[in-house]
């Protein structure tokens, strides 16, 4: 089985490809939009399928269909989806509402990383919420990868300063930062994270960074009004987007890639711990249309 054979294609089941008439792109409109490409993404693709059909003369569904993946595959173009891992310690700070799988995506990064011959250190950062230390422990059993915790309350940036020392000492590769999910309003979120970035630039300042975002792909359109927030005070450099498997509605990528001008890196597709996977856009659009 595919990747993403998994996503559902219900919303196109009843458009018929090879009649190509204005009640075609109306329809195959409405069923970008409801399939999560959101209403200004979905025209766009649309205006441009038009364009393209009119000039190469295209008559037969499957080369519409691929048309349209061609087109889709430019809007998900924003940036690298590879993880810029080119320094010792590289670090990854992994951002979130609570509920979206965060911790969870952390532990499966480990794993693939580890996978990868990648030496991992866990920061347990996440102080703020009952028992998420505890949870990103047995991640990191699962994950064969160590960690740096402290106890619930703790300051966040004094376990990451204790995080970034032991990775200098251990020669460890990457080191992954559980944050905290919900803080009080977006200046308690700013203050938090710009904190925290502080501290990795003192102690790490020649360190490769990333900031991964965690997004439920259920909550489609939802949760893009919240990665906003998230970009807006923390800089961000890619997608972790969870749950894609249940009924979630795959275009959700897109509207993320158009909304956000931020890559997806990897896509949560099952619960088991390699669940977890690189975002293809190729093999994601072959199983969305």
């Amino acid at each position: 089985m595919g990747l993403f054979a998994r996503i559902k294609k219900a919303w196109f089941d009843t458009i018929v490809w090879e009649t190509i008439d204005d009640d075609f792109y109306d329809e195959l409109e409405e069923s970008l939009i409801l399939a999560d490409l959101g209403a200004t993404a979905a025209a766009d693709a649309v205006r441009q399928l038009r364009d393209v059909v009119y000039d190469r003369s295209i008559q037969n569904g499957e080369a519409v269909k691929q048309a349209l993946r061609d087109i889709l595959e430019e809007k998900l173009n924003v940036g690298d989806t590879a993880l810029d891992l080119s320094t010792k310690p590289s670090v990854v700070l992994v951002i979130g509402v609570n509920g979206v799988g965060k911790t969870t995506s952390i532990g499966k990064l480990a794993d693939m990383l580890r996978r990868r011959h990648k030496r991992v250190l866990l920061c347990a950062a996440d102080t703020f919420r009952a028992a998420a230390a505890d949870q990103l422990e047995i991640w990191a059993g699962r994950a064969k990868s160590e960690i740096v915790r402290s106890r619930e309350g703790a300051d966040p940036g004094a376990v990451l300063f204790d995080a970034l020392q032991a990775a200098k000492a251990r020669g460890t590769d990457v080191v992954l930062v559980d944050t905290a999910g919900r803080l009080h309003n977006k200046a308690n979120l700013m203050n938090e994270l710009a904190k925290l970035r502080k501290i990795i630039d003192r102690e790490a300042p020649d360190a490769a960074k990333e900031t991964l975002l965690v997004l439920d792909a259920t909550t489609g359109q939802n949760g893009l009004q919240q990665a906003k927030v998230f970009k807006e005070v923390a800089g961000l450099t890619g997608i972790i987007l969870t749950k894609l498997d249940g009924t979630a509605k795959g275009g959700i990528c897109v509207a993320i890639a158009q909304e956000l001008g931020v890559p997806v890196k990897f896509v949560g597709l099952g619960e088991g711990i390699d669940d977890l996977q690189p975002f293809d856009a190729k093999e994601y659009l072959r199983n969305f249309i």
